[in-house]
């Protein structure tokens, strides 16, 4: 069954974040709009290009509204000591959530069990709580951080326009579609 449009469900987390350890909630994310982005693990290959790319465009996350947080199954004081030693990670501004007892894996259903890592799982929550997007693969395949900020734009379009919806390749500012009797076939 796929998570779309269901509720994040309730969990507590210890974070790294801008030099201090601060734990997170379900309730705390409440209100606004998140993306938790899973990773397999600490001082690994693809993570810390991915995690990177996203700190680049975090601001762009922030000037949206949008809290973004790195999860993985390692501890806070793990996340720490790749922040204070990875050029890479030492650029992330965002809380990196700690996931040692798999609980946010399994919530949203990506940990692989007989590993006890995670999947590449991207998630973008709505300030409802509600799963939105989501985008779960292998563990090879690195991911983009500017199509998750599209995706994001798109989410957010769509929620505050919900007789409308966004094509393929569509941008900010872009048309977007009515869906009516008189489109059927035309497209």
């Amino acid at each position: 069954m796929s998570l779309i449009n269901t509720q994040i469900k309730p969990f507590k987390s210890m974070a790294y974040h801008n030099g201090n350890f601060v734990e997170v909630t379900d309730e705390s994310v409440a209100g606004k709009w998140s993306v938790f982005v899973f990773y397999p693990a600490d001082f690994t290959f693809v993570c810390p290009t991915e995690l990177e790319d996203l700190a680049e465009l975090y601001p762009q996350f922030q000037e949206l509204g949008v809290e973004v947080y790195s999860v993985s199954t390692d501890t806070h004081f793990s996340h720490k000591a790749w922040h204070d030693t990875s050029d890479a990670i030492g650029k992330v501004n965002y809380p990196m959530l700690a996931d040692p007892t798999h609980q946010l894996s399994r919530n949203f259903e990506v940990l692989i069990e007989e590993e006890g890592v995670a999947l590449r799982g991207t998630f973008v929550v709505n300030p409802e709580g509600q799963i939105k997007v989501m985008e779960v693969h292998d563990n090879g395949i690195g991911r983009k951080a500017s199509e998750l900020l599209r995706k994001v734009k798109a989410a957010q379009y769509i929620a505050k326009n919900p007789d409308e919806v966004c094509p393929a390749k569509w941008e900010e500012g872009a048309e977007t579609l009515k869906p009516s009797l008189d489109l059927v076939g035309k497209i």
